[in-house]
């Protein structure tokens, strides 16, 4: 996982009470509409935990393997052989998490599905929230649902308060439309604009998938809806792996908000015509 809040999520929570027959169309049995999607490189011993965890909560469950090579590719499939609602896919070679991303989202829309929920395979994000997010995607089928990260004491100041400056940007660059956390991967999408975006340029293939899937979803017109969502960082003596490179990574993340601002300045009218309209 990659990601963080920058500025603190201020006012209250909204109301994610939804029908009961919404909820059913998609948690009885497997559901046909919704899905888990994890993208995994390298995740270290986190993972079979991690998957049997979302697989407790949630079917279907879909992971990524892009391009690993420590041997849990192979450990989930035989996961796969033996649970009917896992499925595995195997990358031959490592293309950055967006690009695996789509790749499960292009495999989701052909067999019918209509949302993903994203999440990291190393054992930050919350499995047990699984329920709630795609309950408040039930609730609201056009919105995006993001998770605002809830840090513990213990985790990295660095990390914490790093990811301030990419939420800052994407706040400006929407206009605060609304986005808790620009960076933290546990998120409910509507698929088929995601995969427009994806499609439309090539961009949004690596680390920087994350904050830039949500500012350009917030420019085609999708609605943010903000949960909160515990975070877990483990450290290496726990089985905690970070890919994360601090001098690559917020390079990357500099080039794309550059290119993010010149967007914004472009799509400026019609995003404050948006604003007006939305208070009229």
């Amino acid at each position: 996982m990659r990601s963080c809040p920058i500025f603190p999520f201020r006012g209250r929570w909204p109301d994610t009470r939804f029908h009961a027959s919404a909820m059913n169309r998609i948690s009885s049995n497997a559901s046909t509409t919704h899905l888990v999607l994890i993208p995994s490189y390298n995740p270290g011993p986190k993972v079979r935990e991690t998957v049997l965890a979302a697989r407790a909560q949630w079917t279907p469950v879909w992971v990524i393997v892009d391009g690993s090579t420590d041997g849990s590719g192979e450990e989930l499939q035989a996961m796969a052989a033996r649970d009917d609602g896992l499925r595995v896919v195997v990358l031959p070679h490592n293309v950055g998490k967006g690009a695996a991303v789509l790749h499960g989202l292009d495999m989701a829309a052909a067999q019918g599905f209509t949302h993903v929920l994203t999440m990291d395979s190393d054992g930050q994000h919350p499995a047990h929230l699984i329920p709630s997010f795609m309950a408040a995607s039930a609730a609201q089928p056009a919105a995006m649902v993001l998770g605002v990260p809830v840090f513990a004491a213990d985790a990295p100041r660095l990390r914490v308060n790093g990811r301030k400056v990419s939420n800052g940007w994407a706040d400006l660059e929407t206009l605060w439309a609304g986005i808790g956390d620009s960076l933290f991967g546990f998120r409910v999408y509507p698929i088929e604009p995601l995969r427009r975006i994806m499609h439309g340029q090539r961009w949004m293939r690596r680390f920087d998938f994350d904050p830039e899937a949500v500012v350009r979803m917030c420019w085609s017109g999708v609605k943010p809806v903000n949960l909160p969502a515990t975070v877990k960082y483990f450290r290496p003596e726990e089985g905690g792996v970070s890919h994360f490179n601090y001098l690559r990574d917020n390079l990357l993340l500099t080039w794309m908000h550059s290119r993010l601002f010149f967007g914004f300045l472009l799509r400026l009218p019609v995003l404050l015509m948006r604003r007006v309209l939305a208070r009229s």
